[in-house]
């Protein structure tokens, strides 16, 4: 069974002292090994942000926290689920406390798509926050 391993490229960096020393501080906090593994996970995410721009597909989750005794707005919510242009691959539902819920809502679709359904959702009544987070496959090939 062979790898495709891709060949690794080295290149240098010239950066001031105070932003490396920064640096450093953050991937200690991350619980990087070594500065490569970081700056080729913010190169990942540039690249991610950039393809979103250009309007290619794009996957991530919507999160959303709402008082679900709001009459009527769970059905709001699964009637703009079910009308997204944006495919929804699957949702969890978790009750935090006596009136508010959190549901995660893991999407696909071009980014515009993916904000619209978010902004849909958000300016419901009884939705406390709605956050889309989204990550592109393309980074990785």
């Amino acid at each position: 069974m062979s790898q495709n391993k891709e060949k690794v490229l080295r290149f240098g960096v010239s950066v001031e002292e105070s932003l490396i020393q920064k640096f450093e501080k953050l991937i200690r906090r991350k619980g990087y090994t070594n500065r490569s593994e970081a700056i080729r996970d913010m190169i990942r995410d540039v690249l991610a942000a950039e393809s979103a721009e250009k309007g290619q597909e794009m996957v991530g989750s919507i999160l959303i926290i709402y008082d679900h005794h709001r009459p009527h707005l769970v059905e709001k919510l699964l009637a703009l689920q079910h009308d997204a242009d944006a495919e929804i691959i699957a949702s969890q539902h978790v009750h935090l406390d006596h009136h508010h819920c959190m549901e995660t809502i893991i999407v696909r679709g071009p980014v515009e798509k993916l904000e619209e359904l978010q902004g849909r959702i958000g300016a419901l009544k009884g939705v406390g926050q709605c956050l889309l987070s989204q990550a592109s496959c393309q980074v990785l090939h």
